[in-house]
């Protein structure tokens, strides 16, 4: 399915190619309303399906969004019941606008630890979409940052005792090639709602030198207007990677501009 016309914000910066989203305080939300956390995560939703949508028309080539952590497992059965309903809701009803925006659907994380129904409608919609030419969403599952250089360093070591890799060979790439995702690049500018100032083990290999952008309202409030505060943020950053800015010419210009 081809890609739908871009409409990206006129911006005096670079644009974000790959954002990550830390979708928090669907709770705090509810519980300042006087309602159940269960009503916080169903609007948490429909802010999935905005932003989501908004990216993909920006024409923005990855998004990726923290879904359910590994930790999230520890939470009370109910509401964990009721998120893995939600999802599976999710991955079924979305599929008419992931399809209308050309967007291709992947999960991350340990997705095995999914419940029979949830990682059924996953996979189904990864392979309905997966022809798709647009952006790329990710929905980071049952997802640690810990855990995933955890389970990719198991897979190195395995790969050493076949034989396939010398323990001289092992660098940064080598680790990299057996992440989740490791094709995927890595974000550019890294969100989190609800005013929280910390990465709560995400994308910690990753996100080694990605932007941060904290709004300050929780995950179900986050909309259009919030998503363009945080990419006009990114676009006025000036992104060194451990190096040092060019000073200017006498002429006022920079090296090579």
């Amino acid at each position: 399915m081809s890609r739908r016309s871009v409409k990206r914000p006129d911006l005096k910066g670079p644009f974000p190619e790959h954002v990550a989203i830390i979708m928090d305080g669907n709770g705090r939300w509810a519980q300042g309303k006087g309602l159940r956390r269960v009503f916080g995560h169903r609007r948490g939703a429909r802010a999935v399906s905005e932003i989501t949508t908004a990216c993909a028309e920006m024409g923005m080539g990855s998004l990726t969004l923290y879904a359910f952590s590994v930790e999230n497992w520890r939470r009370p059965q109910r509401e964990v019941a009721y998120l893995m309903r939600l999802l599976e809701r999710y991955l079924v009803d979305e599929r008419p606008t992931l399809m209308e925006n050309g967007i291709r659907l992947r999960g991350m994380g340990r997705l095995a630890d999914l419940p029979p129904g949830p990682l059924r409608r996953l996979r189904e919609t990864e392979q309905l979409t997966s022809r798709n030419d647009g952006m790329l969403l990710r929905l980071a599952l049952s997802y640690g940052g810990r855990t995933e250089i955890a389970d990719a360093l198991r897979s190195v070591v395995a790969a050493v005792q076949a034989g396939r890799l010398a323990p001289t060979d092992i660098d940064e790439e080598t680790l990299r090639a057996h992440l989740y995702d490791p094709n995927t690049p890595d974000p550019d500018l890294v969100i989190r709602t609800a005013g929280e100032l910390r990465l709560s083990n995400f994308l910690l290999w990753q996100a080694s030198y990605a932007e941060i952008h904290v709004s300050d309202v929780c995950w179900p409030e986050f909309d259009r207007s919030e998503l363009d505060k945080a990419i006009r943020s990114y676009a006025g950053r000036v992104r060194k990677f451990g190096g040092l800015v060019p000073e200017p010419s006498e002429s006022g210009r920079t090296p090579g501009s």
